[in-house]
């Protein structure tokens, strides 16, 4: 673990969660006078808290120092996913996180099954773990949109990864680029997209949705 979050990180004193406690004193085995950093993963500052006091429910710790630390990915990243299984998502998003995406639009499209619900706070438990172990600074931004014409509406300029001769170039520094389902897109989705915004990836293989955007984001680190 690179840090432990905490949403009061930078206040004068801390009190750990039930989690959070669980963790830092039965599993790391820590003990009064031992030495913390902490996060609040909305600024930059990495604090350095120490234990002042434990008992059978909580741990109290009181600042000690900070230092600027800002660990992000060079690029930003910014992918849209048609809407998949949840449980896929929850598998496949630590994966992406470590990869330095920033933002990820959620997308329901035709091919998405309706009674599949984006819970975002879950996610957000999901980000804080990995970036508690990666290091990550600052939390991913996830979005929901309800239909393929509201995203295109928001992001004119995205592209789409689907079968085609029109290879994913180097050249991607600022694109946004949507993965679809199990299924890909309908005619009438791909309308929405000229054809010189539908981009293949460099393989002949048919890709899963969470296999294509691993593929496409390490491409875009590159």
């Amino acid at each position: 673990m690179q840090f432990l979050y905490h949403e009061l990180a930078k206040d004068a004193t801390l009190t750990l969660d039930a989690k959070a406690y669980s963790h830092v004193l039965k599993v790391r085995r820590a003990k009064i006078g031992d030495r913390l950093f902490v996060r609040n993963m909305i600024d930059d500052i990495l604090y350095e808290y120490t234990i002042t006091s434990i008992n059978k429910k909580y741990a109290n710790l009181d600042l000690i120092g900070e230092k600027y630390l800002k660990i992000e990915a060079e690029k930003a990243i910014h992918v849209g996913w048609c809407v998949v299984d949840p449980k896929m998502i929850e598998k496949t998003l630590p994966f992406l996180n470590e990869l330095g995406v920033s933002t990820i639009s959620f997308v329901y499209c035709e091919f998405s099954q309706q009674q599949f619900k984006i819970d975002l706070d879950r996610l957000k438990r999901i980000l804080i773990n990995s970036s508690q172990q990666c290091g990550r600074s600052h939390l991913m931004h996830l979005e929901v949109f309800d239909t393929l014409a509201a995203y295109v509406a928001r992001y004119p300029d995205s592209k789409i990864i689907d079968f085609s001769e029109n290879r994913l170039k180097n050249e991607t520094d600022g694109t946004t680029f949507l993965i679809g389902c199990e299924g890909g897109f309908s005619s009438a989705e791909r309308d929405l997209f000229p054809p010189e915004k539908r981009v293949g990836l460099q393989t002949p293989m048919i890709l899963r949705s969470e296999t294509a955007l691993l593929s496409l984001c390490s491409h875009l680190l590159t």
